[in-house]
């Protein structure tokens, strides 16, 4: 299994990270702004104020919102490192946490047996052994980072409280090595898909976000700064597809935003000036990801049937 872990700087502006105590809702929210993440009020604040209270943030929503973006947008405007731990069914303590490097380990002791040099236990068990994994690496970081933790409800209540522990302390306990400590608190991200229900402990501990599909106006925005190349007409059709598509239709996957974006740039690379039934036709796929949903859209509605539902507005 790929490795649950993200580790790349992202930096582009000018925000101290080590000194919230001066983060202001209108820095955090040109912040936003500059690296093209539309965000109003309702997301603003609860993300300002997880910062200052040092709270991690719990953000909710179906998949496609732009969860997980939040973490990427902080980690950018803050100029620090993001952190990823990808959550998944079985995901445990050890691949979360650490690990020892069981192959180095061996190979010293191979090496030891074939020389005079004495190998004690402690040797075996020290930092020079130790994989950090993404919560381990998150706390021992030497500056404040963002950790992000990817569906935390697609992992199961065992570790969910695992998790609930770390988080309220910072620091993990290595039998070999002792108890090791935060330096600097990360800001934390969680995000959650619904999956399942999340225990009202680990909800007490975090600050609460909810993302909804945007609104046409605020998805229109969205498209505008993705996709600068874009007629004012045809960016307008796009997003009103979007939103016709998510409201009208019971789909196994509604249409996300990236998708909203991929589509808007298809028709920019096809030199489309207003939206009509061919693009429909040769695009939807950029929409819908499951085949039952295209079949159903063209079942119910169709090419014809969206751009005269769009063209009534």
């Amino acid at each position: 299994m790929q490795e649950p872990v993200e580790f790349c700087n992202l930096g582009v502006m000018d925000l101290n990270i080590g000194n919230l105590s001066e983060l202001t809702i209108e820095k955090l929210w040109s912040g936003f702004e500059k690296v093209g993440y539309i965000a109003e009020e309702e997301i603003i604040i609860p993300v300002y104020l997880s910062l200052r209270l040092e709270k991690p943030l719990l953000v909710t929503g179906a998949p496609g919102v732009g969860k997980t973006e939040i973490a990427k947008v902080l980690a950018s405007i803050f100029q620090t490192d993001l952190i990823r731990l990808q959550c998944y069914e079985g995901l445990d303590e050890t691949k979360a946490l650490y690990e020892w490097n069981y192959q180095k380990q061996l190979i010293k002791i191979q090496l030891t047996k074939e020389s005079t040099e004495e190998l004690a236990e402690h040797d075996l068990f020290s930092r020079d052994y130790l994989l950090e994994r993404p919560l381990l690496k998150a706390i021992q970081a030497p500056r404040k980072v963002v950790l992000l933790i990817d569906e935390i409800d697609k992992t199961d209540e065992e570790f969910e409280a695992f998790l609930f522990e770390v988080l309220s302390d910072f620091q993990v306990s290595v039998p070999e090595l002792g108890t090791l400590k935060a330096k600097f608190i990360p800001v934390v991200v969680l995000t959650n898909n619904g999956e399942r229900e999340l225990s009202d402990g680990l909800k007490r501990r975090c600050v609460y976000l909810y993302i909804d599909f945007p609104s046409i106006e605020k998805e229109l925005k969205i498209i505008k700064v993705k996709v600068p190349g874009i007629g004012a007409r045809l960016a307008e059709e796009v997003a009103l597809v979007a939103h016709h598509l998510r409201q009208d239709f019971d789909f196994k996957k509604k249409p996300s935003i990236s998708e909203t974006i991929d589509l808007a740039n298809a028709l920019v690379i096809f030199g489309a000036e207003k939206l009509e039934q061919d693009h429909i036709r040769r695009t939807i796929n950029l929409l819908l990801k499951d085949q039952e949903d295209i079949e159903l859209f063209n079942k119910e509605m169709g090419p014809a049937g969206l751009i005269e539902k769009i063209s009534k507005r």
